[in-house]
């Protein structure tokens, strides 16, 4: 399953009962944001919502389509998140072929990988209509809640190249609009993006830049997803969707973009100009993340379709749309993460915990100090280098389960013993952190203590029935009248 165009992706949803059209006029300062708001804090998520009328903008804006791990799912090309982490899990098991014959048979399996790679095409319907003179102010980007510094671009899919190597990044990162034609670039100093932008200063270059808003729905969650550096986002995407990427050259840069985006700004950013202060913004954490200095991203041109539709979300205080995609990025995430730890049994980002606040790992334990050394593992590990806190349990335990794990915590810790303090790097838009970028982690051993760990004392079974006891009671069960 893939779509052809996010408009595509609309009707599969309404089809499904899955999407509301709201026809109403409502303004994209703050009343898009509330509506929203109130539906992805409903039971189950609540339903994607597709503005038609939004006040002085023509173009219909669509909110809160991933807000669901099932929309997820379908977005990613699957009928459940499971069936995709199977077909991850396939692919991160398949193994070098070590002699003429098992090359030979795997023949079949790299050309199928090779339909799955983006490919050039001459033209795209991302191209149909290009605005005369680019401006922002037409299309429908939101001004999500009260204190932020403006209206930000919250999906765009803000595509670079390294400049050395010629490869490609996909990242998301915020877009505050300063006028028609300029916004920043929320370049966190750990992101390609921001190490892509000093390479080019290095260089005394100006960056070529272009932002991608809809499109396929795989687009969005593959530049949401923590992708090891050098990874093409768009070809992950190929991947989940089954078909490779079409990629059509940009007007005023020489970069590549989906042929069936919905729109596409084209700009670059200037490394030789002084940063512009950026935020404050409402964000993930609930909280406001403070105002700082960032790059400043001029557009050249604007292109797409002829019928585009702007793809967006808003967050703010859990559970919100970014939940599910978040609980997805985790699920499919942790076929790669056991490849390079094969001991983890699980792991658990609570949303409430914004994702990089906890992680809940369970372990299959096999000597002194196993716990401590997953917690400096993760803490070395890509985007999870920003958890604050890591707890680690038994194989056994339910990592989905916060009762079980709150369970275990209190009953296996000891406070002198089983806490590690440590200090690393956190997420830019942590405002306890006393510096920015850099504060202090804590991590939890919650598992069984071993003699050989100097617990001197016998470590007590857990209390559970024997089988058989259970198998009898089963049996009789309905003739006890117990309802």
């Amino acid at each position: 399953m893939s779509f052809d165009s996010l408009s595509e992706f609309v009707k599969f949803l309404e089809d499904r009962d899955e999407l509301i059209r709201i026809d109403q006029p409502i303004d994209r300062k703050l009343e898009v944001t509330e509506i929203a708001d109130r539906v992805m804090k409903s039971p189950g998520g609540g339903k994607a919502l597709l503005f038609t009328n939004i006040k002085d903008s023509p173009y219909p804006l669509l909110i809160n389509a991933l807000g669901t791990m099932q929309r997820v799912a379908w977005a990613l090309g699957g009928d459940s998140i499971s069936e995709l982490q199977r077909k991850v899990d396939e692919l991160v098991k398949t193994a070098p072929p070590s002699g003429l014959f098992e090359k030979i048979k795997m023949l079949p399996k790299l050309a199928k990988f090779g339909a799955l790679m983006p490919k050039s095409v001459n033209s795209g319907a991302c191209q149909d209509v290009v605005m005369d003179s680019p401006n922002l102010s037409k299309i429908p980007i939101l001004t999500c809640w009260p204190l932020d510094a403006g209206p930000f671009i919250t999906f765009p899919l803000v595509v670079t190249r390294d400049p050395d190597t010629g490869l490609r990044n996909v990242g998301m990162y915020r877009m505050q609009v300063y006028d028609k034609q300029t916004t920043g670039m929320h370049w966190q100093v750990h992101k390609t993006g921001m190490r892509h932008y000093q390479r080019y200063k290095e260089l005394g270059k100006r960056m070529p830049v272009s932002v991608i808003i809809g499109g396929d729905p795989s687009y969005t969650w593959s530049a949401c997803a923590p992708l090891p550096d050098g990874i093409d986002e768009f070809m992950i995407a190929g991947m989940l969707r089954g078909r490779g990427v079409e990629m059509v050259k940009c007007k005023t840069n020489d970069l590549e973009v989906p042929a069936n985006a919905d729109f596409v700004i084209e700009g670059y950013v200037d490394p030789s100009e002084h940063l512009r202060r950026e935020g404050p913004f409402g964000d993930h954490t609930g909280y406001y993340s403070l105002a700082d200095d960032y790059p400043v991203f001029h557009v050249t041109a604007i292109t797409h379709r002829k019928n585009p539709i702007y793809f967006t979300t808003i967050v703010g205080k859990p559970p919100m749309e970014d939940g599910a995609m978040g609980k997805a990025i985790e699920r499919l995430s942790l076929p790669l993460l056991k490849m390079t730890f094969p001991e983890i049994v699980d792991v658990n980002l609570p949303v409430e915990a914004c994702f990089h606040n906890l992680a809940i790992v369970s372990i299959k334990k096999q000597y002194p100090g196993h716990a401590q050394k997953i917690m400096h593992s993760i803490w070395g590990m890509g985007q999870l280098m920003f958890s604050k806190c890591i707890i680690v349990v038994d194989g056994d335990v339910d990592v989905q389960n916060p009762a079980e794990v709150l369970w275990r915590v209190s009953n296996n810790i000891d406070a002198t013993r089983d806490l590690v303090l440590t200090q690393g790097p956190v997420d830019a838009l942590d405002h306890a952190s006393p510096r920015a970028n850099l504060g202090g982690k804590w991590g939890i051993d919650a598992t069984r203590k071993l003699q050989s760990e100097g617990h001197p004392r016998e470590w007590p079974p857990d209390i559970v029935m024997s089988d058989d006891v259970k198998k009898k009671i089963d049996g009789i069960w309905k003739q006890l009248g117990i309802r």
